[in-house]
């Protein structure tokens, strides 16, 4: 979207942010009153008990980071000055996708957050391909992923370095890729895309304007993002309690298995890449170094939640393809550690 520059995310027609908003309180609310007193009051099965406790988990730890992110992007396509944002960047398109590759340390969000905050990218001119490699790479070159893993992990068997690295290349293979789409507003739904557009109207708005913008695209982006953070904690609390971790586990030792295995289990616990090098550390003497690696670049841009989230910026053939590429790319960078 090369060609467009718009700064505002209307509210869809007959869309009612609030009520989104109150359904997703009112849900958590409700599940976690049910967690508590199930014990007691109510009697519910481990596995259904199991299912509350981890979708539950998935949306506490999420949600901080999605408004994060929301109030970021509303910066971004409100208040920032197009030229700003477009003079820092190198005219060249690789250099500028690398150069994007690297914003995540100086925007620390975590990976669910880093949606609403592509999308205000995308609305304030970059292409489509450019902020993509933004929240491809994002969640795992920022400096706080690099603490949490380098505190689980140290320098041992090279997994910080493979993960940072890693994480860069992906990125711009990704951006590299989805550049030579003949028509990068094909990438999007066609609801994201027809939005941006509209948008231009918006774009010479006075300063009193501004303030009005920042509501509207704030509450357009809580109504976008939220349904699918639930949908998609759901279906990760579902499968969690579904799919039996020993299994996973048993799998482990062989070089070539456990890398598929570690990036599966990544793709259905759906944990924030802030904390996922602690949940794999407890792994770490039953699984290989390379099958690590490939779970610390895998699941910080394809898991259960993202897709949901991603959905509601990117068509379904888009997605198809970025979990093809991410997939592909961490399980070579994973067996090339094993196998070496």
């Amino acid at each position: 979207m090369s060609t467009t520059h718009p700064t505002t995310l209307p509210t869809r027609r007959g869309a009612s942010p609030a009520r989104y908003v109150i359904a997703g309180v009112v849900l958590v609310a409700g599940m976690a009153l049910l967690r508590v007193f199930a014990p007691g009051d109510v009697e519910l099965g481990d596995i259904a008990q199991d299912f509350v406790t981890l979708s539950l988990a998935v949306i506490i730890e999420s949600i901080p980071f999605v408004f994060l992110g929301i109030g970021l992007a509303v910066v971004v396509q409100v208040w920032v000055p197009e030229r700003v944002i477009l003079r820092v960047l190198p005219r060249n398109p690789i250099l500028r996708r690398m150069v994007l590759s690297l914003l995540g340390v100086l925007l620390p969000v975590c990976e669910c957050g880093n949606v609403p905050l592509s999308r205000g990218l995308v609305m304030r001119g970059l292409t489509v391909p450019e902020a993509m490699t933004f929240l491809v790479a994002a969640p795992i070159v920022n400096p706080v992923t690099i603490i949490t893993t380098y505190q689980a992990f140290g320098f041992d068997d090279g997994i910080l370095i493979a993960r940072v690295v890693g994480g860069f290349a992906i990125a711009n293979l990704v951006g590299w890729l989805f550049s030579k789409s003949p028509d990068p507003d094909a990438l999007l739904t066609r609801s994201f895309s027809a939005t941006c557009k509209r948008a231009q109207d918006h774009a010479h708005d006075g300063h009193s304007g501004r303030w009005r913008r920042s509501v509207e695209n704030f509450s357009a982006e809580t109504t976008a993002m939220m349904p699918a953070l639930l949908v998609g904690s759901a279906v990760a609390g579902l499968i969690q309690v579904a799919i039996s971790r020993d299994v996973l586990v048993t799998l482990g030792s062989n070089p070539v298995i456990s890398v598929f295995v570690l990036m599966l289990l990544a793709f259905v616990i759906s944990v924030c890449s802030n904390v996922d090098a602690f949940f794999v550390l407890a792994l770490g003497s039953t699984f290989l170094p390379g099958a690590i690696v490939a779970f610390l670049l895998f699941g910080p841009v394809i898991d259960i939640k993202m897709l949901a989230l991603m959905r509601t910026t990117y068509s379904a053939r888009t997605l198809a393809l970025l979990n093809l590429v991410v997939g592909l790319g961490a399980a070579t960078i994973g067996l090339a550690i094993n196998l070496a």
